[in-house]
């Protein structure tokens, strides 16, 4: 039996993983596959894994810088409305892994639970932002998360209740290989307040980040208690470029690429302000971007 027989339907070969990242740029994925269901995609990491082949998952793109060269094995895209669904029960929302954070936080704020409106202008996933406790504004997805149900390297489903999960700063204990979906416990409020609330942070968050236009993105963790951003600041590594990188002059915790920029280009970059850093303030920045 051929590695994709069964499975032509959902897998592509050779496919460009630039267009699904921020930064659109990067190789090609050897194998790419949009499953439909939970049951098709338990039986695509079987035969996957039974095969010796690495498999990714691809959340939402914007914490994600591709190298260069080709991706060996398998590359998943939880794009189908299977995995993307969003339910309000009382207080409660279920999401799943492949919904976007945004639509998320938008229905909390319909449906006057409160609590989910701090991550208003986060990108990606439900996946993506509780796999790295995304957060702003002084909380976090992990303090309102309930339970979740994640599917192993090896395809089995298991449910992962309250008591067994662990967040901290951009970091969390949900680690398996797909998050299918997760509840969020949150608190009764008037729609109008979180509505004004969530409107605040959302201007705060726009005048800080670069233009939307621009390809880029969010690269270093806090640091000590201080910011990335003012770091980088401090150590006069606003615009610094590398080819076709350069670091943001308005928020230069994010990189921006040009047109011919390279993967390269970026990775070099992040060496250098890192380096930099360090030397010139005694700190060791630490990617929360992720590099395949």
């Amino acid at each position: 039996m051929a590695l994709t027989d069964g499975f032509e339907h959902i897998i592509r070969d050779s496919e460009p993983l630039a267009p699904y990242t921020w930064f659109r740029l990067g190789g090609a994925a050897e194998y790419f596959a949009e499953p439909t269901s939970v049951d098709e995609l338990g039986a695509l990491v079987k035969r996957f894994r039974e095969n010796d082949k690495p498999i990714r998952l691809l959340g939402g793109g914007s914490n994600l810088l591709i190298r260069d060269k080709a991706i060996p094995g398998l590359v998943i895209s939880l794009s189908a409305p299977a995995f993307a669904h969003i339910s309000v029960e009382s207080t409660a929302i279920v999401a799943g892994g492949g919904a976007k954070l945004a639509h998320v936080v938008s229905t909390s704020v319909r449906e006057g639970l409160a609590g989910l409106e701090q991550l208003i202008g986060i990108p990606g996933t439900v996946g993506g932002a509780l796999h790295g406790n995304a957060g702003g504004h002084g909380g976090d997805i992990g303090q309102w998360t309930r339970a979740a149900t994640v599917m192993t390297r090896s395809g089995e489903i298991i449910s992962r209740l309250r008591d067994d999960l662990f967040f901290a700063y951009r970091h969390s204990s949900l680690d398996e290989l797909v998050i299918l979906d997760a509840r969020f416990e949150l608190e009764k409020d008037d729609p109008q307040q979180i509505t004004q609330r969530m409107q605040k942070l959302w201007i705060v968050r726009k005048t800080q980040q670069p233009m939307s236009n621009q390809n880029c993105g969010c690269i270093f963790k806090d640091s000590g208690g201080m910011s990335p951003s003012d770091l980088i600041e401090q150590a006069g590594l606003k615009g610094t470029r590398v080819g076709q990188a350069e670091v943001s002059q308005r928020d230069p915790n994010f990189f921006i690429v040009g047109q011919d920029a390279k993967s390269s280009d970026v990775i070099e970059l992040i060496d250098l302000v890192r380096s930099e850093v360090e030397s010139r303030l005694g700190i060791e920045l630490e990617t929360q971007i992720e590099i395949w």
